[in-house]
C-alpha cells in the first residue's frame, strides 16, 4: 500500500511530547507526540472504513496518534493487534452477520454454538466486549422479534457472565444503511435488555445511526446510559468525517457520555472521504478528546 502523505496540519498535531498516562488507551510510543490526549476518553477506531489499509498498518498509525484500540476484529486476527500492543475494544466472530440475527429462532442453534465458543476466547485474550445483531425483520413484527431475541440471548448469558464478557447488541439505522434491520431504535434495544435481565447484555449506541432514526441524542444518553455499553461515531449526512461539514456536533455528546460515568470505549466509525485518512482520524480523536 502506498504510504499516505502527511499534511502540515497533522505534522503540527504529531510533533512534540505527550506525558505518559496510566490509562491503557495511551500508547507508550505516544511520548513524542505533540497533541496530549487528556486521558478522559478511551479512544478506538473501526478497521473496515480504512480499507485497503491492513489491520497491521492501522495498528501502527493509531499508535502514532496516541491510542491503542480497534473495534470489530475476530479471533483469527487478534495476534496482529497483540503484536503491536493494541486492544480489541469490540470483538466479532460469533455472529452470523447483520441480517441474520437473534430475532429468528432458525438462527439460534448456530448463534448459541458460535457465542459459546467465542466468549471464552474473548476472555482468555483479555478483552471484554463481543458484538451481536438482531437481524432483519423479514416481515416479523417487533414484539415477536423481541421475544425471540430474548429467548435466544438468555441461553448464552450464563457463559457471558461467567467469563465477564459483555454482549453488545448494535443499534443500526434501517432508513439509509441497513434496510429492514430490527434493532433500529433505542427503545427496542432497551426493552430487549430488560427482557433478558442480565448485566452482561448492553447496547452499542451508534450516534450516527441513532441521529438518523430518532435524534434527541444527548437526552437519550443521559436518560438511558445504563443500557449503553459502547459508542460509535460518524458524521451525518454521509457517514464521513465528524467535522464542520455535518450536522452532529460531537463535543457536547462526548461530554454528556463522560458525565454518565462511562468508562468504556468511544470508537470512530466514520468513512474518510479526504485523501489523508489518518489526518481525518487524528482530527476526529482531537474533537472527541475532552
Amino acid at each position: 500500500m502506498t504510504q499516505l502523505s502527511r499534511r502540515n496540519s497533522l505534522k503540527k498535531i504529531l510533533m512534540g511530547t505527550v506525558a505518559a498516562s496510566s490509562l491503557p488507551l495511551i500508547s507508550a510510543q505516544a511520548e513524542n507526540l505533540p497533541y496530549q490526549l487528556k486521558g478522559n476518553v478511551n479512544h478506538a477506531v473501526c478497521h473496515w472504513p480504512f480499507n485497503p489499509m491492513t489491520i497491521e498498518e492501522l495498528c501502527i498509525e493509531i499508535k502514532k496518534i496516541g491510542f491503542n484500540a480497534i473495534d470489530l476484529i475476530g479471533p483469527n486476527n487478534w495476534h496482529i493487534l497483540q503484536k503491536h500492543g493494541v486492544v480489541c475494544s469490540l470483538c466479532n466472530g460469533a455472529d452470523m452477520g447483520i441480517v441474520k440475527g437473534w430475532n429468528d429462532p432458525k438462527n439460534h442453534e448456530q448463534l448459541i454454538k458460535g457465542y459459546e465458543e467465542v466468549i471464552p476466547l474473548v476472555a482468555k485474550a483479555g478483552y471484554k466486549n463481543l458484538i451481536a445483531f438482531s437481524g432483519n425483520r423479514n416481515g416479523m413484527d417487533d414484539e415477536t422479534g423481541l421475544k425471540n431475541s430474548a429467548e435466544g440471548l438468555k441461553k448464552i448469558m450464563a457463559t457471558a457472565e461467567k467469563h465477564e464478557v459483555m454482549i453488545i447488541m448494535e443499534l443500526l439505522n434501517s432508513k439509509v444503511d441497513h434496510a429492514d434491520y430490527m434493532c433500529d431504535k433505542s427503545a427496542w434495544g432497551i426493552e430487549l435488555c430488560k427482557m433478558v435481565d442480565s448485566p452482561n447484555l448492553k447496547l452499542l449506541y451508534d450516534i450516527y445511526h441513532m441521529q438518523i432514526m430518532e435524534g434527541d441524542l444527548i437526552r437519550t444518553i443521559k436518560r438511558d446510559h445504563q443500557y449503553f455499553g459502547h459508542y460509535h461515531t460518524a458524521g451525518n449526512p454521509g457517514r464521513n468525517e465528524i467535522d464542520e461539514t455535518q450536522e452532529i456536533f460531537y463535543p457536547p455528546i462526548v461530554k454528556a457520555i463522560l458525565e454518565t460515568g462511562y468508562k468504556g470505549y468511544f470508537c470512530q466509525e466514520f468513512v474518510p472521504k479526504k485523501a489523508d485518512k489518518m489526518a481525518s482520524l487524528a482530527e476526529a480523536i482531537k474533537i472527541c478528546d475532552l
